[in-house]
C-alpha cells in the first residue's frame, strides 16, 4: 500500500461514542451490498449485542457481512454470540489466534479498527465493541468519505486473506469476499491519506508522526491513552518545544484501565515540562482516544503512538490536511483541556518520594517488558 493522499474526501469528526456508534449503526442499516468490521476488542455485554444485531439484521435482508477480531482481543466473546453470528450468514474470521507456537507471533496483533460499508462510507478511531466504551471511556472517531474509503477496505481486504487469518470453527458461510465498490470523489472534499503499520516491519505511522512534529511550527497537541514514549518521539516533543512550538499532551488522569502504565509514563513528565511543554490530565473518565493535531495536520486511528504499538501491533489512522478539520479537531482538544487538570511544573518538581517511587517501580517493570523485542 503506498500511503498515497487523495484529494475530495468528506469527514465528519465523532467524539464519544453517543456521536460515532448511533452514525455507525445507522450506516450498516442502510448497506445494499457488504458491511466490512475489523476489531481489536470485542467482549460478551451489552455493547456487543447491540454490534451483533446490527451486523445480523444487515446478513437477513441479504448483505455480505464479514468480521474480522483480533485472536486474543475477541477472547471474552462467547460461543453464543459467535454461533448467533455465523448462524445469521456473517463470516468470521479471526487474527492470529493464541497458539503454541513462538513469543513473537503472540505478540503480534491486530489492533486496528475499520468499518465499510457499500465501499461508501468508512469509519475508524479508537473504538470496540466492549460495554467500557458506552458509558466509561471517552473516544474519538471519524466518518469517511470519498477515495480514501478505498484504501481502508483494501487494507481490510488484505488481511482477511492472510496466511495468519483463520475461519472460525463451525462456519456456515465460506463464500468469497464481495466485489469491491468503487468510491465517489467529492469536488469539496480534502486532502486525505489512510498510513497503518505492522509492528517493527512497517512503521509508516511512526515516521509520518516524527516528520510533522519535525516541521511543526505554531502548534503540536498529542492525545494518547498510553503516554509510554519512544526516546525518539520525546527528543522530538522537547524540541519543538523548545524552538517555541505550543506543544501539549492531553493524557489520562486517576481514571485508567492500566495505572501502572500511566505510572511508567509519568517518569517522563518532568524532562517535557522543563523544556515548555504542557501537559493535561484529562478528569470526567478514562480517555481512550488517540488524535494528533500539528498545525493543519491531523492524525486519527488506532495508534496510541507508544513502543508497545509501535513495535508489535498492526495499526492504522487516517491522516487529512484540512484547516476546517483541524479548526474542528482544535475545538475538540479545547473541550477536553477545559475538564483536564495541568500539570504544575513547580508541583511536579516536588511531588512526595511515593509518587517517584511508582514511577520508578513501574518503569523498570516497562523496561523489561520492552527488552520482549
Amino acid at each position: 500500500m503506498q500511503h498515497a493522499w487523495r484529494e475530495g474526501n468528506r469527514v465528519t469528526l465523532l467524539p464519544e461514542a453517543s456521536c460515532f456508534l448511533p452514525a455507525m449503526f445507522e450506516a450498516v442499516s442502510q448497506a445494499r451490498y457488504y458491511v466490512l468490521v475489523e476489531l481489536y476488542l470485542m467482549e460478551s455485554g451489552k455493547l456487543a449485542d447491540q454490534v451483533c444485531d446490527v451486523l445480523m439484521s444487515a446478513a437477513r435482508r441479504g448483505v455480505n457481512v464479514y468480521l474480522l477480531l483480533d485472536g486474543y482481543g475477541a477472547m471474552g466473546l462467547g460461543s453464543a454470540e459467535r454461533n448467533r453470528l455465523q448462524q445469521a450468514g456473517i463470516q468470521l474470521r479471526l487474527f492470529n489466534p493464541i497458539g503454541f507456537h513462538s513469543l513473537a507471533r503472540n505478540l503480534s496483533r491486530d489492533h486496528r479498527k475499520i468499518v465499510v460499508v457499500d465501499g461508501k462510507v468508512a469509519f475508524t478511531g479508537g473504538f470496540g465493541a466492549v460495554d467500557e466504551f458506552l458509558d466509561a471511556w471517552y473516544e474519538v472517531a471519524v466518518r469517511m468519505e470519498g477515495p480514501v474509503v478505498a484504501d481502508w477496505e483494501t487494507l481490510f481486504r488484505r488481511l482477511w486473506r492472510s496466511r495468519l487469518t483463520r475461519a472460525e470453527k463451525g462456519n456456515l458461510t465460506t463464500t468469497g469476499l464481495a466485489t469491491q465498490r468503487p468510491p465517489e470523489r467529492y469536488p469539496d472534499g480534502v486532502s486525505g491519506r489512510v498510513v497503518s503499520a505492522r509492528g517493527y516491519r512497517y512503521q509508516a505511522i511512526r515516521h509520518s508522526l516524527y516528520g510533522r512534529i519535525n516541521q511543526a511550527n505554531d502548534r503540536l497537541w498529542l492525545c494518547t491513552p498510553y503516554f509510554v514514549p519512544t526516546f525518539s518521539l520525546r527528543r522530538r516533543l522537547i524540541k519543538a518545544a523548545r524552538r517555541g512550538v505550543d506543544v501539549r499532551l492531553l493524557l489520562p488522569g486517576c481514571e485508567h484501565d492500566h495505572p501502572g502504565v500511566r505510572y511508567a509514563g509519568q517518569r517522563y513528565y518532568q524532562a517535557q515540562l522543563k523544556a515548555g511543554v504542557r501537559i493535561f490530565e484529562f478528569q470526567p473518565t478514562f480517555i481512550h482516544a488517540k488524535f494528533v493535531l500539528v498545525d493543519n495536520w491531523v492524525s486519527v486511528g488506532s495508534c496510541n503512538f507508544d513502543h508497545w504499538n509501535l513495535h508489535w501491533n498492526l495499526e492504522a489512522n487516517q491522516e487529512l490536511e484540512s484547516e476546517t478539520v483541524a479548526d474542528d479537531v482544535r475545538a475538540l482538544f479545547e473541550r477536553n483541556f477545559a475538564v483536564s487538570q495541568e500539570v504544575d511544573p513547580a508541583a511536579w518538581a516536588a511531588r512526595p518520594w511515593g509518587q517517584r517511587a511508582r514511577e520508578w517501580i513501574y518503569g523498570l517493570m516497562d523496561a523489561m517488558v520492552t527488552r520482549l523485542k
